[in-house]
Protein backbone atom coordinates (compact mmCIF):
# COMPACT_ATOMS: atom_id res chain seq x y z
CA UNK A 1 0.00 0.00 0.00
CA UNK A 2 3.04 2.71 0.74
CA UNK A 3 4.64 1.46 -2.30
CA UNK A 4 1.75 2.47 -4.41
CA UNK A 5 1.21 5.60 -2.88
CA UNK A 6 4.73 6.88 -3.73
CA UNK A 7 4.26 5.49 -7.05
CA UNK A 8 1.28 8.09 -7.40
CA UNK A 9 2.96 10.71 -5.36
CA UNK A 10 6.28 10.49 -7.46
CA UNK A 11 3.48 10.18 -10.79
CA UNK A 12 1.91 13.68 -9.75
CA UNK A 13 4.82 15.54 -9.13
CA UNK A 14 6.32 14.30 -12.67
CA UNK A 15 3.27 15.57 -14.14
CA UNK A 16 2.93 18.54 -12.57
CA UNK A 17 6.79 19.28 -13.52
CA UNK A 18 5.50 18.24 -17.48
CA UNK A 19 2.91 20.83 -17.13
CA UNK A 20 5.14 23.39 -15.88
CA UNK A 21 7.94 23.01 -18.59
CA UNK A 22 5.13 22.93 -21.28
CA UNK A 23 3.66 26.72 -19.72
CA UNK A 24 6.90 28.03 -18.56
CA UNK A 25 8.38 30.88 -20.84
CA UNK A 26 11.44 29.17 -22.67
CA UNK A 27 13.66 31.68 -24.55
CA UNK A 28 12.05 32.88 -28.20
CA UNK A 29 8.77 31.22 -29.38
CA UNK A 30 9.12 29.49 -32.92
CA UNK A 31 7.26 28.16 -35.22
CA UNK A 32 8.05 24.14 -36.34
CA UNK A 33 5.61 23.20 -39.38
CA UNK A 34 2.15 23.32 -37.85
CA UNK A 35 3.14 24.11 -33.91
CA UNK A 36 4.36 27.06 -31.67
CA UNK A 37 7.09 25.62 -29.82
CA UNK A 38 10.03 27.27 -27.56
CA UNK A 39 14.01 27.41 -28.26
CA UNK A 40 13.76 23.69 -27.11
CA UNK A 41 11.31 22.42 -29.41
CA UNK A 42 9.07 21.77 -27.00
CA UNK A 43 4.97 22.85 -27.71
CA UNK A 44 3.91 25.30 -26.43
CA UNK A 45 -0.24 25.79 -26.20
CA UNK A 46 -0.53 29.80 -25.32
CA UNK A 47 -3.49 30.40 -22.05
CA UNK A 48 -3.98 34.20 -22.43
CA UNK A 49 -6.25 36.74 -21.86
CA UNK A 50 -6.49 40.47 -23.30
CA UNK A 51 -5.83 43.80 -21.69
CA UNK A 52 -8.83 44.93 -23.72
CA UNK A 53 -9.95 48.36 -22.00
CA UNK A 54 -6.65 49.69 -21.03
CA UNK A 55 -4.97 51.47 -23.39
CA UNK A 56 -8.20 51.45 -25.74
CA UNK A 57 -12.10 51.54 -24.37
CA UNK A 58 -15.14 50.18 -26.33
CA UNK A 59 -18.29 51.64 -25.09
CA UNK A 60 -19.94 48.22 -23.89
CA UNK A 61 -17.14 47.60 -21.46
CA UNK A 62 -18.30 50.75 -19.73
CA UNK A 63 -21.97 49.94 -20.44
CA UNK A 64 -22.05 53.26 -22.50
CA UNK A 65 -24.55 50.87 -25.33
CA UNK A 66 -24.55 53.06 -28.75
CA UNK A 67 -21.70 55.42 -27.40
CA UNK A 68 -19.17 53.16 -28.56
CA UNK A 69 -15.63 54.94 -29.75
CA UNK A 70 -13.38 56.13 -27.63
CA UNK A 71 -12.80 59.53 -29.23
CA UNK A 72 -16.53 59.96 -28.64
CA UNK A 73 -16.48 58.57 -24.89
CA UNK A 74 -13.68 61.02 -23.99
CA UNK A 75 -15.61 64.44 -26.12
CA UNK A 76 -18.56 63.52 -24.04
CA UNK A 77 -17.00 63.60 -20.81
CA UNK A 78 -14.70 66.94 -21.58
CA UNK A 79 -18.46 68.31 -22.43
CA UNK A 80 -19.74 67.35 -18.71
CA UNK A 81 -16.15 68.00 -16.81
CA UNK A 82 -13.61 69.82 -19.10
CA UNK A 83 -10.64 69.25 -20.78
CA UNK A 84 -8.26 69.32 -18.18
CA UNK A 85 -10.22 67.21 -15.72
CA UNK A 86 -10.94 64.31 -19.04
CA UNK A 87 -7.31 64.21 -19.13
CA UNK A 88 -6.73 64.03 -15.40
CA UNK A 89 -9.39 60.88 -15.50
CA UNK A 90 -7.88 59.16 -18.61
CA UNK A 91 -4.16 59.36 -16.66
CA UNK A 92 -5.70 57.80 -13.14
CA UNK A 93 -7.63 55.26 -15.82
CA UNK A 94 -4.11 53.73 -17.55
CA UNK A 95 -2.48 53.80 -13.81
CA UNK A 96 -4.80 51.92 -12.60
CA UNK A 97 -6.43 49.58 -14.90
CA UNK A 98 -3.82 47.11 -15.11
CA UNK A 99 -0.74 46.48 -13.12
CA UNK A 100 2.06 43.77 -12.00
CA UNK A 101 -0.95 42.71 -8.97
CA UNK A 102 -2.69 41.84 -11.93
CA UNK A 103 -0.41 39.92 -14.21
CA UNK A 104 1.09 38.04 -10.56
CA UNK A 105 -2.95 37.01 -10.49
CA UNK A 106 -3.24 36.07 -14.05
CA UNK A 107 -0.05 33.99 -13.27
CA UNK A 108 -1.30 32.54 -10.56
CA UNK A 109 -4.63 31.34 -12.31
CA UNK A 110 -3.33 29.59 -14.74
CA UNK A 111 -2.63 31.94 -17.75
CA UNK A 112 1.26 31.98 -19.11
CA UNK A 113 0.55 34.76 -21.67
CA UNK A 114 -0.95 38.77 -22.42
CA UNK A 115 -2.55 40.26 -25.39
CA UNK A 116 -2.02 43.68 -25.34
CA UNK A 117 -4.43 45.29 -27.79
CA UNK A 118 -1.90 48.69 -28.47
CA UNK A 119 -4.00 52.28 -29.38
CA UNK A 120 -1.38 53.81 -31.82
CA UNK A 121 -2.22 57.11 -30.25
CA UNK A 122 0.23 55.95 -27.18
CA UNK A 123 3.01 55.51 -28.77
CA UNK A 124 2.47 58.19 -32.13
CA UNK A 125 0.70 61.53 -33.15
CA UNK A 126 -2.15 61.11 -35.70
CA UNK A 127 -1.20 61.79 -39.38
CA UNK A 128 -3.05 65.15 -39.39
CA UNK A 129 -1.15 66.00 -36.60
CA UNK A 130 2.40 65.37 -37.59
CA UNK A 131 4.63 68.82 -37.61
CA UNK A 132 6.03 67.76 -40.53
CA UNK A 133 3.90 65.41 -43.10
CA UNK A 134 5.68 62.11 -43.83
CA UNK A 135 7.62 62.17 -40.43
CA UNK A 136 6.68 60.41 -37.60
CA UNK A 137 6.36 61.79 -33.82
CA UNK A 138 7.46 59.09 -31.40
CA UNK A 139 5.55 59.25 -27.56
CA UNK A 140 7.14 58.11 -24.73
CA UNK A 141 3.72 57.10 -23.22
CA UNK A 142 2.60 53.84 -25.27
CA UNK A 143 6.33 52.76 -24.92
CA UNK A 144 6.86 53.22 -21.08
CA UNK A 145 3.26 51.36 -20.64
CA UNK A 146 4.57 48.39 -23.00
CA UNK A 147 8.11 48.31 -21.22
CA UNK A 148 6.43 47.63 -17.99
CA UNK A 149 4.32 45.53 -18.81
CA UNK A 150 6.90 43.57 -20.19
CA UNK A 151 8.68 43.61 -16.99
CA UNK A 152 6.00 41.95 -15.39
CA UNK A 153 5.69 39.56 -17.65
CA UNK A 154 8.84 38.21 -17.67
CA UNK A 155 9.11 38.41 -13.69
CA UNK A 156 6.09 35.81 -13.70
CA UNK A 157 7.66 33.68 -16.81
CA UNK A 158 5.04 34.77 -19.08
CA UNK A 159 4.52 35.63 -22.97
CA UNK A 160 3.48 38.98 -24.21
CA UNK A 161 2.02 39.19 -27.41
CA UNK A 162 2.08 42.95 -28.81
CA UNK A 163 -1.77 43.65 -31.08
CA UNK A 164 -2.00 46.58 -32.90
CA UNK A 165 -5.72 47.21 -31.71
CA UNK A 166 -6.14 50.53 -33.02
CA UNK A 167 -4.18 51.58 -36.25
CA UNK A 168 -4.13 54.51 -37.60
CA UNK A 169 -7.10 55.97 -39.22
CA UNK A 170 -8.54 52.51 -38.28
CA UNK A 171 -9.02 49.43 -39.96
CA UNK A 172 -12.67 48.67 -40.08
CA UNK A 173 -16.11 49.61 -40.48
CA UNK A 174 -16.65 48.08 -37.14
CA UNK A 175 -15.66 51.63 -35.57
CA UNK A 176 -15.48 50.67 -31.77
CA UNK A 177 -12.69 48.04 -31.98
CA UNK A 178 -10.43 50.29 -33.52
CA UNK A 179 -11.76 54.10 -32.21
CA UNK A 180 -11.88 55.23 -35.79
CA UNK A 181 -13.61 58.60 -36.88
CA UNK A 182 -15.41 57.58 -39.93
CA UNK A 183 -15.22 61.71 -40.90
CA UNK A 184 -11.26 61.27 -41.53
CA UNK A 185 -9.66 58.76 -43.73
CA UNK A 186 -9.62 55.26 -42.85
CA UNK A 187 -6.24 53.02 -43.07
CA UNK A 188 -7.04 52.28 -46.27
CA UNK A 189 -7.89 55.55 -47.60
CA UNK A 190 -4.56 57.38 -46.74
CA UNK A 191 -1.13 56.71 -47.52
CA UNK A 192 0.38 58.62 -44.42
CA UNK A 193 -1.90 56.33 -41.70
CA UNK A 194 -0.58 53.02 -44.03
CA UNK A 195 2.87 54.53 -43.19
CA UNK A 196 2.70 55.33 -39.97
CA UNK A 197 1.15 51.71 -39.66
CA UNK A 198 4.76 50.28 -40.94
CA UNK A 199 6.96 52.77 -39.60
CA UNK A 200 5.44 51.99 -35.58
CA UNK A 201 5.96 48.35 -36.16
CA UNK A 202 9.34 48.75 -36.90
CA UNK A 203 9.62 51.11 -33.97
CA UNK A 204 8.31 48.39 -31.72
CA UNK A 205 10.67 45.61 -33.92
CA UNK A 206 13.62 47.67 -32.58
CA UNK A 207 12.94 48.26 -29.34
CA UNK A 208 11.73 44.50 -28.74
CA UNK A 209 13.86 42.57 -30.76
CA UNK A 210 16.08 41.08 -28.50
CA UNK A 211 13.18 40.27 -25.75
CA UNK A 212 12.38 36.36 -25.29
CA UNK A 213 9.37 37.16 -23.50
CA UNK A 214 7.84 38.96 -26.36
CA UNK A 215 5.69 36.20 -27.68
CA UNK A 216 4.82 37.48 -31.09
CA UNK A 217 3.89 40.69 -33.02
CA UNK A 218 -0.06 40.66 -33.87
CA UNK A 219 0.39 43.38 -36.43
CA UNK A 220 -3.37 44.22 -37.42
CA UNK A 221 -6.43 43.08 -35.13
CA UNK A 222 -9.49 42.28 -36.98
CA UNK A 223 -9.48 44.08 -40.05
CA UNK A 224 -12.75 44.36 -41.38
CA UNK A 225 -12.92 46.10 -44.90
CA UNK A 226 -15.20 45.79 -48.12
CA UNK A 227 -12.26 46.62 -50.28
CA UNK A 228 -14.11 45.54 -53.70
CA UNK A 229 -18.08 46.58 -52.72
CA UNK A 230 -17.90 48.21 -49.85
CA UNK A 231 -21.19 49.23 -50.15
CA UNK A 232 -22.70 45.96 -50.10
CA UNK A 233 -19.31 43.93 -48.09
CA UNK A 234 -18.57 47.01 -45.46
CA UNK A 235 -16.66 44.11 -43.00
CA UNK A 236 -15.07 42.18 -45.96
CA UNK A 237 -17.07 38.93 -44.62
CA UNK A 238 -16.98 37.98 -48.71
CA UNK A 239 -13.89 39.73 -49.74
CA UNK A 240 -12.35 37.56 -52.30
CA UNK A 241 -9.04 39.34 -53.29
CA UNK A 242 -7.59 41.30 -50.08
CA UNK A 243 -4.88 42.79 -52.15
CA UNK A 244 -4.55 45.58 -49.64
CA UNK A 245 -4.81 44.12 -46.74
CA UNK A 246 -2.02 41.07 -47.85
CA UNK A 247 0.35 43.99 -49.16
CA UNK A 248 0.12 45.84 -45.83
CA UNK A 249 0.72 43.23 -44.22
CA UNK A 250 3.95 41.72 -46.40
CA UNK A 251 5.02 45.62 -46.25
CA UNK A 252 4.86 45.42 -42.35
CA UNK A 253 6.56 42.59 -42.29
CA UNK A 254 9.56 43.20 -44.54
CA UNK A 255 9.82 46.35 -41.94
CA UNK A 256 10.22 44.35 -38.74
CA UNK A 257 12.20 42.00 -40.17
CA UNK A 258 14.70 44.54 -41.05
CA UNK A 259 15.47 45.00 -37.56
CA UNK A 260 13.91 41.60 -36.03
CA UNK A 261 14.57 38.03 -37.10
CA UNK A 262 13.61 36.47 -34.82
CA UNK A 263 9.95 36.93 -33.40
CA UNK A 264 6.87 35.34 -34.61
CA UNK A 265 4.75 37.17 -36.83
CA UNK A 266 0.93 36.91 -36.40
CA UNK A 267 -1.91 37.22 -39.30
CA UNK A 268 -5.48 38.14 -38.93
CA UNK A 269 -7.67 37.63 -42.19
CA UNK A 270 -10.05 40.18 -43.43
CA UNK A 271 -14.11 40.13 -41.87
CA UNK A 272 -12.75 40.46 -38.01
CA UNK A 273 -10.09 37.91 -38.73
CA UNK A 274 -11.50 34.96 -40.28
CA UNK A 275 -11.22 35.86 -43.76
CA UNK A 276 -8.08 34.61 -45.69
CA UNK A 277 -9.31 34.93 -49.16
CA UNK A 278 -6.43 35.84 -51.32
CA UNK A 279 -3.73 36.25 -48.24
CA UNK A 280 -1.95 33.08 -48.26
CA UNK A 281 0.19 30.91 -48.56
CA UNK A 282 2.39 32.96 -45.63
CA UNK A 283 5.17 34.95 -47.00
CA UNK A 284 7.86 34.20 -44.21
CA UNK A 285 8.91 31.04 -42.09
CA UNK A 286 8.11 32.52 -38.88
CA UNK A 287 4.14 33.54 -39.37
CA UNK A 288 1.24 32.30 -37.20
CA UNK A 289 -2.24 32.35 -38.36
CA UNK A 290 -4.94 33.78 -35.62
CA UNK A 291 -8.76 33.70 -36.26
CA UNK A 292 -11.42 34.52 -34.01
CA UNK A 293 -14.29 32.99 -32.53
CA UNK A 294 -17.33 34.23 -31.11
CA UNK A 295 -21.17 32.99 -30.37
CA UNK A 296 -20.62 29.45 -32.26
CA UNK A 297 -20.76 26.67 -31.65
CA UNK A 298 -17.91 24.59 -30.22
CA UNK A 299 -18.19 22.09 -32.49
CA UNK A 300 -14.94 20.50 -34.67
CA UNK A 301 -17.12 21.81 -37.79
CA UNK A 302 -17.49 25.46 -36.27
CA UNK A 303 -13.38 25.36 -36.21
CA UNK A 304 -12.65 23.01 -39.55
CA UNK A 305 -11.75 26.01 -41.67
CA UNK A 306 -9.14 27.09 -40.24
CA UNK A 307 -7.98 22.98 -39.31
CA UNK A 308 -7.99 22.76 -42.64
CA UNK A 309 -6.08 25.99 -43.91
CA UNK A 310 -3.15 24.88 -40.68
CA UNK A 311 -2.60 21.48 -42.45
CA UNK A 312 -2.90 23.11 -46.20
CA UNK A 313 -0.18 25.72 -45.52
CA UNK A 314 1.67 23.34 -42.73
CA UNK A 315 1.30 26.58 -40.16
CA UNK A 316 0.64 27.00 -36.61
CA UNK A 317 -2.99 28.91 -36.06
CA UNK A 318 -3.58 30.40 -32.41
CA UNK A 319 -7.07 32.07 -31.31
CA UNK A 320 -6.27 35.16 -30.76
CA UNK A 321 -9.37 36.44 -28.83
CA UNK A 322 -12.61 35.11 -27.82
CA UNK A 323 -15.26 35.06 -25.02
CA UNK A 324 -17.93 37.09 -23.85
CA UNK A 325 -20.22 34.24 -22.91
CA UNK A 326 -21.32 32.08 -20.50
CA UNK A 327 -18.92 29.65 -18.65
CA UNK A 328 -20.77 26.49 -20.53
CA UNK A 329 -19.48 27.92 -23.60
CA UNK A 330 -16.14 28.82 -22.36
CA UNK A 331 -15.70 25.07 -20.76
CA UNK A 332 -16.50 23.47 -24.00
CA UNK A 333 -14.30 25.93 -26.39
CA UNK A 334 -11.30 24.93 -24.09
CA UNK A 335 -11.82 21.43 -24.57
CA UNK A 336 -12.15 22.00 -28.09
CA UNK A 337 -8.71 24.07 -28.47
CA UNK A 338 -6.68 21.92 -26.46
CA UNK A 339 -8.15 19.11 -28.35
CA UNK A 340 -6.91 20.21 -31.52
CA UNK A 341 -3.83 22.24 -29.78
CA UNK A 342 -4.65 25.59 -30.62
CA UNK A 343 -3.87 27.95 -27.80
CA UNK A 344 -5.98 30.76 -27.21
CA UNK A 345 -6.23 34.77 -25.67
CA UNK A 346 -9.93 35.18 -23.85
CA UNK A 347 -11.40 38.62 -23.68
CA UNK A 348 -11.30 40.79 -21.97
CA UNK A 349 -9.68 40.42 -18.80
CA UNK A 350 -11.96 43.17 -17.08
CA UNK A 351 -14.69 45.36 -17.32
CA UNK A 352 -18.39 46.36 -15.91
CA UNK A 353 -19.78 42.82 -16.93
CA UNK A 354 -20.07 39.44 -15.34
CA UNK A 355 -18.76 37.24 -17.78
CA UNK A 356 -14.69 38.04 -17.62
CA UNK A 357 -12.18 36.92 -14.22
CA UNK A 358 -12.91 40.63 -12.91
CA UNK A 359 -15.53 42.93 -12.53
CA UNK A 360 -15.21 46.42 -12.64
CA UNK A 361 -18.06 47.94 -10.18
CA UNK A 362 -20.32 50.76 -10.89
CA UNK A 363 -21.23 53.07 -8.57
CA UNK A 364 -23.86 55.95 -7.87
CA UNK A 365 -22.69 59.20 -9.64
CA UNK A 366 -21.28 57.46 -12.77
CA UNK A 367 -25.07 55.82 -12.86
CA UNK A 368 -26.11 59.18 -13.20
CA UNK A 369 -23.86 59.59 -16.09
CA UNK A 370 -24.53 56.58 -18.16
CA UNK A 371 -28.63 58.02 -17.36
CA UNK A 372 -27.83 60.90 -19.20
CA UNK A 373 -26.30 59.95 -22.04
CA UNK A 374 -28.54 57.54 -22.58
CA UNK A 375 -31.26 60.30 -22.43
CA UNK A 376 -32.76 58.71 -19.44
CA UNK A 377 -31.56 61.00 -17.03
CA UNK A 378 -30.73 64.82 -15.92
CA UNK A 379 -27.13 65.93 -16.80
CA UNK A 380 -25.48 65.68 -13.38
CA UNK A 381 -23.66 68.56 -11.77
CA UNK A 382 -19.92 68.56 -12.55
CA UNK A 383 -18.72 67.41 -9.14
CA UNK A 384 -21.06 64.75 -9.70
CA UNK A 385 -20.03 63.42 -12.78
CA UNK A 386 -16.57 64.14 -12.10
CA UNK A 387 -16.95 62.27 -8.91
CA UNK A 388 -18.53 58.88 -10.52
CA UNK A 389 -15.84 58.84 -13.32
CA UNK A 390 -12.95 59.17 -10.93
CA UNK A 391 -14.63 56.31 -8.57
CA UNK A 392 -15.12 54.11 -11.62
CA UNK A 393 -10.88 54.64 -12.46
CA UNK A 394 -10.19 53.69 -9.27
CA UNK A 395 -12.91 50.25 -9.49
CA UNK A 396 -10.32 49.20 -11.98
CA UNK A 397 -7.74 48.16 -9.59
CA UNK A 398 -7.67 44.54 -8.89
CA UNK A 399 -8.33 45.07 -5.62
CA UNK A 400 -11.28 46.62 -6.05
CA UNK A 401 -12.77 44.66 -8.75
CA UNK A 402 -14.64 41.68 -8.41
CA UNK A 403 -12.61 38.38 -8.80
CA UNK A 404 -15.27 35.88 -11.07
CA UNK A 405 -14.06 32.25 -9.39
CA UNK A 406 -16.62 30.89 -11.62
CA UNK A 407 -15.46 32.26 -14.68
CA UNK A 408 -11.97 31.21 -13.75
CA UNK A 409 -13.20 27.59 -12.88
CA UNK A 410 -14.55 27.25 -15.96
CA UNK A 411 -11.94 28.46 -18.01
CA UNK A 412 -9.12 25.97 -15.97
CA UNK A 413 -10.73 23.49 -13.91
CA UNK A 414 -13.73 22.57 -16.00
CA UNK A 415 -12.68 21.21 -19.44
CA UNK A 416 -11.03 18.73 -17.25
CA UNK A 417 -13.02 17.62 -14.52
CA UNK A 418 -16.46 16.66 -14.14
CA UNK A 419 -16.93 17.54 -10.45
CA UNK A 420 -18.69 19.68 -8.83
CA UNK A 421 -16.92 21.46 -6.27
CA UNK A 422 -18.59 24.21 -2.89
CA UNK A 423 -19.25 27.95 -4.74
CA UNK A 424 -19.28 28.81 -0.66
CA UNK A 425 -18.44 26.49 2.18
CA UNK A 426 -22.60 26.28 3.92
CA UNK A 427 -22.07 25.03 7.20
CA UNK A 428 -25.68 23.70 8.52
CA UNK A 429 -26.88 24.00 11.92
CA UNK A 430 -30.46 25.08 13.01
CA UNK A 431 -31.65 28.17 11.74
CA UNK A 432 -29.03 28.45 9.12
CA UNK A 433 -30.11 29.95 5.72
CA UNK A 434 -28.22 29.66 2.44
CA UNK A 435 -29.36 31.33 -0.98
CA UNK A 436 -30.44 29.96 -3.55
CA UNK A 437 -27.95 31.40 -6.10
CA UNK A 438 -24.83 29.71 -4.19
CA UNK A 439 -25.51 26.57 -5.75
CA UNK A 440 -21.83 24.69 -6.76
CA UNK A 441 -19.41 25.50 -9.08
CA UNK A 442 -18.96 23.26 -11.76
CA UNK A 443 -20.03 22.48 -15.43
CA UNK A 444 -24.13 22.09 -16.45
CA UNK A 445 -24.85 18.43 -15.54
CA UNK A 446 -22.69 18.41 -12.00
CA UNK A 447 -23.28 21.38 -10.57
CA UNK A 448 -26.50 22.40 -11.88
CA UNK A 449 -28.75 21.81 -14.91
CA UNK A 450 -30.11 24.54 -17.21
CA UNK A 451 -31.78 23.85 -20.64
CA UNK A 452 -30.30 27.16 -21.85
CA UNK A 453 -27.01 27.57 -21.24
CA UNK A 454 -24.85 29.76 -23.58
CA UNK A 455 -25.27 32.20 -26.52
CA UNK A 456 -25.29 30.25 -30.33
CA UNK A 457 -27.12 33.13 -32.20
CA UNK A 458 -24.12 33.13 -34.75
CA UNK A 459 -24.89 29.16 -35.31
CA UNK A 460 -28.61 28.89 -34.52
CA UNK A 461 -30.20 32.23 -33.50
CA UNK A 462 -30.16 31.88 -29.69
CA UNK A 463 -29.02 33.83 -27.41
CA UNK A 464 -28.62 31.71 -23.92
CA UNK A 465 -26.98 31.65 -20.74
CA UNK A 466 -27.75 34.10 -17.34
CA UNK A 467 -30.55 36.13 -18.35
CA UNK A 468 -29.88 38.09 -15.35
CA UNK A 469 -26.13 38.71 -16.53
CA UNK A 470 -25.60 39.09 -12.77
CA UNK A 471 -23.55 37.63 -9.54
CA UNK A 472 -22.81 34.43 -11.47
CA UNK A 473 -22.08 33.46 -15.35
CA UNK A 474 -23.50 29.94 -15.74
CA UNK A 475 -26.43 28.81 -17.64
CA UNK A 476 -28.58 29.39 -14.46
CA UNK A 477 -30.69 32.79 -14.83
CA UNK A 478 -30.43 35.11 -11.79
CA UNK A 479 -31.93 38.48 -10.99
CA UNK A 480 -31.37 41.18 -8.21
CA UNK A 481 -33.71 40.30 -5.38
CA UNK A 482 -36.29 43.37 -5.66
CA UNK A 483 -36.76 43.12 -1.93
CA UNK A 484 -33.16 42.71 -0.60
CA UNK A 485 -30.50 45.31 -1.70
CA UNK A 486 -27.43 43.77 -2.86
CA UNK A 487 -29.25 40.21 -2.70
CA UNK A 488 -29.95 38.24 -5.73
CA UNK A 489 -32.21 35.08 -6.74
CA UNK A 490 -33.02 32.50 -9.13
CA UNK A 491 -35.12 32.77 -11.26
CA UNK A 492 -36.96 31.45 -15.56
CA UNK A 493 -36.70 27.90 -13.87
CA UNK A 494 -37.88 25.13 -16.08
CA UNK A 495 -38.80 21.59 -15.70
CA UNK A 496 -35.99 19.55 -15.48
CA UNK A 497 -33.82 22.03 -14.27
CA UNK A 498 -31.55 21.73 -10.53
CA UNK A 499 -29.27 23.63 -8.90
CA UNK A 500 -26.98 21.31 -5.96
CA UNK A 501 -25.41 22.15 -2.65
CA UNK A 502 -22.77 21.06 -1.18
CA UNK A 503 -23.58 21.20 2.87
CA UNK A 504 -21.10 20.85 5.97
CA UNK A 505 -23.90 19.77 8.22
CA UNK A 506 -22.36 20.19 11.85
CA UNK A 507 -24.71 17.89 13.47
CA UNK A 508 -26.75 15.01 11.96
CA UNK A 509 -30.04 14.19 11.74
CA UNK A 510 -33.70 15.29 10.85
CA UNK A 511 -33.92 18.83 9.68
CA UNK A 512 -36.73 20.80 8.20
CA UNK A 513 -36.44 22.91 5.07
CA UNK A 514 -38.16 25.72 3.98
CA UNK A 515 -37.53 26.59 0.71
CA UNK A 516 -38.50 30.49 -0.11
CA UNK A 517 -39.97 31.35 -3.51
CA UNK A 518 -42.21 32.75 -5.82
CA UNK A 519 -44.42 31.51 -9.01
CA UNK A 520 -47.35 32.61 -10.53
CA UNK A 521 -47.59 29.22 -12.09
CA UNK A 522 -50.69 27.20 -10.22
CA UNK A 523 -48.98 23.69 -10.99
CA UNK A 524 -45.45 24.27 -9.97
CA UNK A 525 -43.66 21.23 -8.11
CA UNK A 526 -40.04 20.39 -6.86
CA UNK A 527 -38.23 17.56 -5.27
CA UNK A 528 -35.72 17.03 -3.20
CA UNK A 529 -32.91 14.99 -3.43
CA UNK A 530 -30.43 14.73 0.03
CA UNK A 531 -27.30 12.59 -1.46
CA UNK A 532 -28.83 11.23 -4.46
CA UNK A 533 -31.71 9.53 -2.36
CA UNK A 534 -35.45 11.22 -3.32
CA UNK A 535 -36.60 12.50 0.13
CA UNK A 536 -39.62 14.29 -1.34
CA UNK A 537 -42.04 15.71 -4.04
CA UNK A 538 -43.87 18.67 -2.83
CA UNK A 539 -46.53 21.07 -4.63
CA UNK A 540 -45.45 24.70 -4.78
CA UNK A 541 -48.74 26.60 -4.39
CA UNK A 542 -49.17 30.17 -6.51
CA UNK A 543 -47.72 33.05 -5.24
CA UNK A 544 -48.20 36.80 -5.36
CA UNK A 545 -45.32 37.60 -3.65
CA UNK A 546 -42.67 35.32 -1.86
CA UNK A 547 -43.55 32.20 0.28
CA UNK A 548 -41.90 29.55 1.87
CA UNK A 549 -42.74 25.35 1.00
CA UNK A 550 -41.74 23.60 3.73
CA UNK A 551 -40.10 20.13 3.60
CA UNK A 552 -39.73 18.04 6.68
CA UNK A 553 -38.01 15.13 8.22
CA UNK A 554 -35.07 15.80 5.50
CA UNK A 555 -32.27 13.33 6.82
CA UNK A 556 -28.57 15.04 6.87
CA UNK A 557 -25.76 12.98 8.11
CA UNK A 558 -22.72 14.71 10.35
CA UNK A 559 -20.12 16.13 8.05
CA UNK A 560 -20.34 16.34 3.77
CA UNK A 561 -24.27 16.08 2.43
CA UNK A 562 -25.04 16.96 -1.27
CA UNK A 563 -28.46 18.86 -1.60
CA UNK A 564 -30.52 19.16 -4.81
CA UNK A 565 -33.68 20.98 -5.85
CA UNK A 566 -35.57 19.68 -8.94
CA UNK A 567 -37.77 21.46 -10.79
CA UNK A 568 -40.28 19.24 -11.56
CA UNK A 569 -42.76 21.86 -13.38
CA UNK A 570 -43.73 25.57 -12.85
CA UNK A 571 -41.56 28.11 -13.90
CA UNK A 572 -40.47 29.84 -10.65
CA UNK A 573 -37.86 32.00 -8.84
CA UNK A 574 -36.34 31.02 -5.56
CA UNK A 575 -34.49 32.82 -2.95
CA UNK A 576 -33.30 30.74 -0.01
CA UNK A 577 -32.99 27.63 2.07
CA UNK A 578 -33.35 27.39 5.51
CA UNK A 579 -32.98 24.36 7.51
CA UNK A 580 -33.78 23.90 11.14
CA UNK A 581 -33.62 20.34 13.08
CA UNK A 582 -36.35 18.71 14.09
CA UNK A 583 -37.84 18.59 17.70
Amino acid sequence: MIHNRLTNLLFLLLLILLLHAETRAQGFLKVSNKQIVDENGRNVLLRGIGLGGWMLQEGYMLQLGGLGMQHRIRAKMAELIGEDSTRTFYNMWLENHTRRVDIDSMKAWGFNSVRLPMHYNLYTLPAEKEPEPGKQTWLEKGFQMTDSLLAWCKANNMYLILDLHAAPGGQGNDNNISDRDPAKPSLWESEANRQKTIALWKKLAERYANEPFIGGYDILNEPNWGFADLANDKNGLNEKGNEPLKQLMVDITKAIREVDPRHIIIIEGNGWGNNYNGILPPWDNNMVLSFHKYWNFNTTEAIQHILDTRDKYNVPVWLGETGENSNVWFTEAVRLLEANNIGWAWWPLKKLGNNNPMQIKSNKDYEKVLAYWSGKGSRPSKAEAYNGLMQLAAATRLENTIIKRDVLDALFRQPWSQTAIPFKTHIIKSGVEIKAVDYDLGRNGAAYLDTDTADYHISNGKRGGNRGRVYRNDGVDIAADPAIAGSYIVNHTAAGEWLQYTLDVVKGGHYKVKVHYNTAHANGKLSLYVNNNNTKKIAVPRANDWRAVEIKDVELKKGANTLRIYIDSGEMSLRSLQFTAAE
